[in-house]
C-alpha cells in the first residue's frame, strides 16, 4: 500500500495518460478544510481554482489527465465544492465527466476509486468511512483489463462536466 506521498510521485513519472474514477460523496482532505469552509460561507476561492497548476504541470508536458465522477444528486456540500473547482481543472487541460446515478443507472462499475496510469498500472484507492485517504494499492497486472473496462464504461456513460454543471449549478 502506497502512502499519499509515495502515490503522489506517480504523477511525475507516468508517461501518457492518467485516468481517475471517483465514487465518494465526501473526501476528507486536511489541506482542503480551510478552503471548504470558505466555500461554504461564500468567500472567493484562490486563483488556482481558475487554472489548476497541478493539472497544468502534467498537461503542459503533453500528458492526458481525465476523470469520471460517479455521484448521486442531490449534491452534498462537499460535492458542490469539488465540482465548483472542476472548471479550473478543465481550463488546465483535464477532461472531466459525470455519471449521476439519480439520472441514469450504469452497471459494470466498481464501488471504489481508482487511478489507471498509461493503461499499464491500476491503483485502487482506499479511504476510511469518513473519506480520509489511507493508501493506494497497486493491483496485479492480471486485473488491468478489468480496470480498462471500468474506465471505458465510465467514459461511455459520462456526461461532459459543462453539460452536467449547467443543469445542476
Amino acid at each position: 500500500m502506497l502512502s499519499a506521498e509515495e502515490f503522489g510521485r506517480l504523477f511525475e513519472t507516468f508517461e501518457r495518460t492518467a485516468f481517475r474514477l471517483e465514487t465518494l460523496a465526501v473526501y476528507d482532505v486536511e489541506e482542503e478544510r480551510e478552503e471548504f469552509e470558505a466555500f461554504l460561507t461564500g468567500k472567493p476561492m484562490p486563483p488556482e481554482w481558475h487554472d489548476n497548476p497541478w493539472v497544468r504541470s502534467m498537461t503542459n508536458r503533453g500528458k492526458s489527465v481525465s476523470r469520471v465522477h460517479v455521484l448521486r444528486s442531490p449534491l452534498t456540500d462537499y460535492l458542490r465544492y469539488e465540482l465548483s473547482a472542476y472548471p479550473g481543472n478543465i481550463t488546465a487541460g483535464e477532461s472531466i465527466g459525470v455519471i449521476d446515478l439519480a439520472e441514469q443507472e450504469v452497471s459494470g462499475l466498481p464501488d471504489h476509486d481508482f487511478w489507471l496510469f498509461d493503461d499499464t498500472a491500476a491503483y485502487r484507492m482506499h479511504y476510511t468511512e469518513a473519506g480520509q485517504f489511507t493508501g493506494a494499492e497497486l493491483l496485479p497486472r492480471n486485473r488491468l483489463a478489468e480496470y480498462r473496462r471500468y474506465r471505458d464504461t465510465a467514459q461511455a456513460h459520462a456526461v461532459p462536466f459543462a453539460e452536467y454543471w449547467s443543469r445542476h449549478h
